[in-house]
């Protein structure tokens, strides 16, 4: 054959290699650029504020804990009436403080007070003995060497202190904060307002669960795995179902669901083919930033604007919805809600599976994290990796990280994993 007999080829997504194509980072880099917090708050109780984000600093009132206080049950004693060295001394016990109830006396020389956990220091007492170290009969405790001065007793203000910053503004409210709020006495708390996200398949194609199918039909998953993936994050999403591919169809959803939300998400129609009209439409009514990431797989992804609001043009095929919904979109969302931390955690571990990859793209293989009987972690791959294999994702448990440059893994070969717990 020719040179003059050769088919003409463009950059497809089977290619290695686009130049055309945008890093992973610089994508990043990109969307980061044009996100901006949303305005606006309110304040809700604290019990409905899980899974929501901070936006003021919480300023510690009181302090935490309020008094004093032991961490034992056993016996407050004067630290300047423990035995040295091998001797032992003998204390009279003269009252009891129990969480609640302080003893309002005070502990003099050679005296004691019984004490149970979370009870009021006596005045005079700065140590506590653990009730299971000392002998005690008749009132009388009987107390040996080795103790030391000041031991299981919490200070009060030692976890937080009057005018200590608790909890920063930013930060995604887990069960910790909520008890850290009631700690503090805090009923109300003034959280960023929840994002409005909109979101939609297009595709001749697709049917909604319940529709009959007919030849050439399938059912529409992408739009309840984005569902589930922002129901987790506790957006406030609208759902607008399966648009056709139809020009006006699309343009008329665009608007509609920009005017409604501050991002939209679409999954499907951002290649090159034919019916693919959304990069084309986005291009009309709003802005595109990129639409080809040099990743695997996710490689037609789209970014920009509609009119205000932010736009993510996802592929069709359901594994490439997660890879990008989980490496770019969400963390783009989180920081739209304020939130300070909004990368997923990554590190490295064995891995027990030949991987094959050639360099020029970054690929997001799905893998299982294992903990071997000696505490220690590897990964293997989920079987085949096909893009639109959902099963894979549903039997895996984090991504395997392939960086740009690197070639095909060996058994033994240290790897990077990101757990998809955490990934929220």
């Amino acid at each position: 054959m020719t040179s003059d007999d050769r088919i003409p080829t463009q950059p497809s997504c089977a290619d290695d290699f686009d130049p055309d194509t945008l890093s992973a980072e610089e994508a990043e880099h990109r969307i980061e650029a044009l996100i901006r917090p949303v305005g606006g708050c309110e304040k809700i109780a604290v019990r409905s504020t899980l899974n929501r984000t901070l936006a003021e600093d919480i300023v510690s009132t009181v302090n935490v804990p309020a008094h004093t206080n032991s961490a034992m049950d056993g016996y407050a004693v004067r630290s300047s009436d423990l035995p040295a060295d091998d001797s032992t001394t003998m204390l009279t016990v003269i009252g009891t403080a129990w969480a609640g109830r302080p003893y309002h006396g005070s502990a003099q020389e050679n005296q004691c007070v019984r004490i149970m956990t979370g009870a009021k220091m006596p005045e005079g007492a700065d140590t506590v003995i653990m009730q299971e170290q000392v002998e005690c009969v008749d009132n009388m405790l009987r107390v040996g060497a080795g103790h030391q001065p000041g031991q299981n007793v919490r200070r009060a203000g030692e976890d937080l202190a009057i005018g200590e910053v608790a909890v920063s503004a930013g930060k995604n409210i887990s069960p910790a904060e909520l008890g850290l709020f009631a700690s503090l006495g805090i009923a109300e708390i003034k959280l960023a307002r929840r994002l409005r996200v909109a979101f939609f398949s297009t595709g001749d194609e697709l049917r909604s669960i319940g529709e009959p199918l007919a030849e050439g039909e399938i059912y529409d998953s992408n739009r309840y795995t984005l569902h589930g993936m922002l129901a987790r994050l506790n957006v406030e999403s609208l759902d607008m179902g399966v648009i056709t591919d139809q020009r006006d169809a699309i343009s008329e959803a665009f608007q509609y669901a920009a005017s409604m939300a501050d991002v939209v998400i679409t999954t499907g129609g951002v290649s090159v083919g034919e019916a693919d009209f959304i990069r084309e439409i986005l291009a009309e009514t709003g802005t595109v930033d990129f639409w080809k990431l040099a990743i695997k797989p996710g490689r037609p992804l789209a970014f920009g604007t509609v009119n205000d609001a932010l736009f993510f043009g996802l592929p069709g095929n359901p594994v490439a919805v997660m890879v990008t919904f989980y490496e770019f979109v969400q963390p783009a969302l989180r920081r739209m809600m304020g939130q300070s931390d909004v990368r997923p955690a990554r590190f490295k571990v064995p891995c027990q599976s030949r991987l094959r990859k050639r360099p020029g793209r970054m690929e997001f293989q799905r893998g299982r994290l294992k903990v071997a009987d000696d505490g220690s972690l590897s990964v293997s791959r989920t079987g085949a990796q096909g893009s639109g294999m959902l099963s894979s994702m549903s039997t895996a448990n984090c991504f395997i990280i392939l960086p740009t440059a690197s070639g095909s893994v060996e058994p033994g070969d240290v790897v990077y994993v990101e757990p998809f717990e955490g990934l929220v």
